[in-house]
């Protein structure tokens, strides 16, 4: 692909110029193209900021961490365990509720930060979906209609980013373009395409 076709000023086969008067013009479905990049990028930002405030809610509560008393993840717990669809994992959580609350913390802060900083996104969304999946199993399953129930929800949100990653605007870009320059490859898709140039 010549440099002409790049930038923009080339008419598709190589030629400088030519284009009667559409140069700089992006090409059909550019736009939406452009949008669609983003588009995971609210997501993202939700999340990310809704389980890192979670995390550090839950670090800085000293109700919740404590082994019992009002407030704490053991009143939480024992409220639940009769209506938990997993009621096993309530009992293995009440076995150590101040450990178990701690790694709940830690965990949603760290999906969350990696949510944010797109760092190994992936692998950030399957553990906020499996975090998702374990407060759905006990805590929020006796909601009815299910859909008041808020951890659901989350368990699908998190659906996208497990499966598209972040490519725009994460340190995962950042590495996968360091990689491809590694690899002699020049900047743009693994075809040395740049963006709107199909």
């Amino acid at each position: 692909m010549a440099l002409a076709d790049r930038t923009g000023g080339g008419d598709g086969n190589g030629r400088a110029g030519g284009g009667g008067g559409r140069v700089g013009k992006p090409p059909p479905g550019a736009l939406t193209a452009g949008a669609s990049l983003y588009a995971l990028l609210p997501l993202r930002l939700f999340l990310g900021v809704t389980f890192v405030y979670a995390g550090l809610d839950k670090l800085t509560d000293s109700a919740f961490l404590t082994g019992d008393g009002p407030g704490s993840l053991t009143e939480v717990l024992n409220a639940v365990r009769q209506t938990a669809g997993a009621e096993w994992m309530v009992d293995l959580a009440l076995k150590n509720p101040e450990g178990f609350g701690y790694a709940i913390a830690l965990g949603e802060l760290a999906v969350g930060l990696g949510t944010l900083a797109g760092l190994w996104t992936r692998l950030a969304a399957l553990g906020g979906a499996l975090i998702s999946l374990s407060l759905w199993l006990t805590m929020s399953w006796s909601a009815d209609p299910y859909y008041y129930g808020n951890d659901l929800p989350y368990l699908m949100a998190w659906t996208p980013l497990l499966l598209a990653g972040a490519p725009l605007l994460s340190l995962d870009a950042v590495l996968a373009e360091r990689r491809r320059r590694g690899n002699g490859n020049e900047p743009g898709d693994r075809n040395g395409n740049w963006p709107g140039n199909g």
